[in-house]
């Protein structure tokens, strides 16, 4: 009996999947916006919230739900949660002007990150909430406030017991000058509380963080402050994987051949953050995240039913009830977790002098890559309607019969004959060595052809904006929302995507597709095979 190939089976959410499987909806997105692109999926954000939400609702606690924009540039999420009647965490100026273009309040902006004076001055004059990262932040807005409206402010608090060193926040042993300024100034800040947040699965980090605020708000009491909220961050994680043993047992052959032994799975004895010593393999990797098994609401329902020792083993939740504290969190991944997924096309096929098999796309490492990790799932490979067997082959072996949509349009191509599986790494369009898409090696069930199309999943959170550039004028893929509406698809530039359009409209008027410059009209497709569609 053969054992079956190392693999990274990606989870995909039934809504992307069925999308994926409507071929000729596929086919005409990418004829119409080009390749690659980007596709946004709100209702899935939508179904993300409202798991939130329902957690939060049992626990019994008052909170406030912040988007976290940082995590996805897209209009399409901003428009979505400002729809729902979340409030929205915001990082830089463009993102504050995005937040109030898409229609939120200063009531329902948070500003969280280290900001400058001409920002600083700005936030001021919006009325919006400043989540305060240090005391020169915090003694400005005081300078700076005057006697307008008082400034609502959350401070953000770091250095909790046998947590690493962060470089934000205000670190616990500084809190008295903290408290000095608020209580000095409450004509000018309106206190509203204390906030953390720790990019950790461990859930005891966590825990220790609100026991050490809760510790706050009673010193802040003994200051004459009045705090109200408890901001416990974001951080909840993704599941990346379809299959954890299967995922487990590809780190396992992976670590086995930085040692030597097997089949080499990585490109130019990348290690992806371990290190090799006396015969082993140590470290974490860059790609950790991609092990948790963990859904986040499973993550915020433990945190908040968690014991307190310090309060009688009481919960989370039913502590911040006592001290009338509205909890507050800023989940940007876990909204948008299984919201997006990028499309390229294969280029050309390549084999090198050792036999190694690339396989060409018309994408950047970078524009589906945060930083330095490496996207542990596998690709969906779709293969080209040109490359599909056809009813009505011509004389010479070309297909002769008529296209069967309108997208139809490619040269079509005699069927190619299956080539059996194959090892591959995937590298991008750019003429540097390290762009590479995947540096492990990536097993299918045959080798892709030109002009099919690969599917990176689940790649919404960072891996679309964190680290996207346009390296030699080429430029970024666009960014498209697609719904599932009165029984079929449609897609729309993500600027045009707007929540309040009634479901059931009359389809709109189908032309034949000429290209990315036709007018942002919603289009229909065929109805999908399934539908996940909330």
């Amino acid at each position: 009996m053969t054992a079956p190939l190392p693999a990274l089976p990606a989870k995909i959410h039934p809504l992307v999947r069925a999308f994926l499987d409507t071929r000729d909806a596929v086919e005409e997105t990418l004829i119409r916006f080009g390749s690659p692109v980007h596709l946004l999926f709100p209702q899935v954000y939508a179904e993300n919230l409202k798991r939130f939400r329902a957690v939060l609702d049992t626990s019994g606690a008052r909170y406030r739900i912040c988007y976290a924009h940082k995590v996805n540039q897209s209009r399409a999420f901003v428009r979505t949660a400002e729809h729902a009647g979340i409030a929205i965490d915001v990082a830089s100026a463009p993102e504050l002007a995005s937040a109030i273009g898409a229609g939120f309040g200063p009531m329902r902006i948070e500003v969280t990150g280290p900001k400058g004076e001409a920002f600083l001055r700005d936030l001021i004059d919006c009325g919006v909430t400043i989540n305060v990262d240090n005391l020169w932040e915090l003694r400005r807005i005081t300078e700076l406030a005057g006697d307008r409206a008082r400034v609502p402010v959350l401070l953000r608090v770091s250095g909790f017991d046998d947590a690493s060193v962060s470089r934000f926040g205000v670190p616990l042993a500084h809190m008295d000058r903290a408290f000095d300024l608020l209580s000095a100034n409450r004509r000018r800040i309106a206190f509203l509380g204390f906030a953390f947040h720790i990019d950790s699965g461990e859930p005891a980090e966590r825990i220790r963080a609100i026991d050490a605020c809760l510790e706050l708000v009673e010193r802040a009491y003994g200051h004459g402050l009045g705090p109200s909220v408890l901001n416990i961050g974001g951080g909840f994680r993704q599941v990346f994987t379809a299959d954890a043993d299967r995922f487990d047992g590809y780190v396992r052959a992976l670590r086995e051949s930085l040692l030597g032994r097997g089949e080499p799975m990585s490109w130019s004895n990348n290690t992806f953050g371990y290190h090799v010593d006396n015969g082993a393999v140590h470290g974490i990797p860059v790609f950790h995240k991609y092990a948790n098994t963990v859904p986040a609401t499973r993550m915020l329902d433990d945190l908040l039913g968690a014991a307190l020792e310090r309060h009688g083993g009481r919960t989370v939740a039913q502590v911040a009830g006592d001290n009338m504290l509205d909890i507050w969190l800023e989940p940007g991944k876990a909204l948008v977790d299984h919201a997006g997924v990028t499309v390229a096309r294969v280029e050309f096929i390549k084999e090198l002098a050792d036999r190694t098999v690339l396989v060409n796309l018309d994408l950047s490492r970078d524009q589906v890559t945060p930083a330095d990790q490496e996207v542990m799932v596998d690709p969906v490979i779709l293969p080209s309607i040109a490359h599909m067997p056809s009813t009505a082959p011509g004389s010479d072996g070309a297909i002769t019969g008529p296209p069967s949509n309108g997208a139809d349009t490619m040269p079509t191509l005699r069927p190619v004959a299956g080539s059996g599986p194959v090892g591959a790494y995937f590298a991008g369009r750019l003429c540097l060595e390290r762009d590479l898409i995947t540096n492990h090696k990536v097993w299918l069930s045959e080798c892709p052809r030109q002009g099919d199309l690969v599917v990176f999943p689940n790649t919404a959170a960072y891996h679309m904006d964190l680290s996207a550039a346009s390296a030699s004028m080429h430029p970024l893929p666009a960014k498209l929302a697609v719904v599932h509406r009165a029984g079929s698809f449609q897609v729309y530039r993500d600027t045009d995507y707007e929540p309040l359009i009634p479901v059931g409209l009359p389809p709109p008027r189908r032309t034949t597709p000429r290209g990315p410059r036709r007018p942002p009209q919603p289009r229909r497709s065929s109805p999908p095979r399934s539908s996940g569609a909330p």
